[in-house]
């Protein structure tokens, strides 16, 4: 069983059942958090649609948090769901634009997530 993300009728990521359900509950605490919605709506098919441009903004908003500060648990807490969102948004074609300090690392883990992503 999965749980793909689509946008415009095209999946952008099959996610499995479990992570699926697990990232889009972890964006929706994450959108409360930096106040602003994730452009992601579950369908009663059982997968979730991507509004592009809110989505995009959401994922400036959670980077915005991420880079503002140096705490270590803040990083930790928001990585997995950046990351994974930096790739939906690679694969819709629509990447934002990552401070220097933190371009290497992060296109380390976003090749590592590709990969896993399928």
């Amino acid at each position: 069983m999965s749980y793909p993300y689509e946008l415009g009728g095209e999946t952008l990521w099959d996610a499995g059942y479990h992570s699926g359900q697990l990232y889009a509950s972890l964006a929706r605490g994450a959108a409360e958090f930096v106040k602003l919605p994730t452009g992601l709506t579950p369908t009663p098919q059982g997968s979730c649609d991507i509004e592009l441009l809110t989505f995009r903004s959401f994922v400036q908003g959670l980077y915005g948090t991420y880079s503002s500060t140096r705490n270590p648990v803040l990083h930790g807490l928001t990585r997995g769901l950046l990351v994974t969102s930096l790739v939906l948004l690679e694969r819709a074609g629509a990447p934002i634009t990552l401070k220097p300090e933190h371009e290497e690392a992060l296109r380390e883990e976003k090749a590592a997530f590709t990969r896993s992503m399928g």
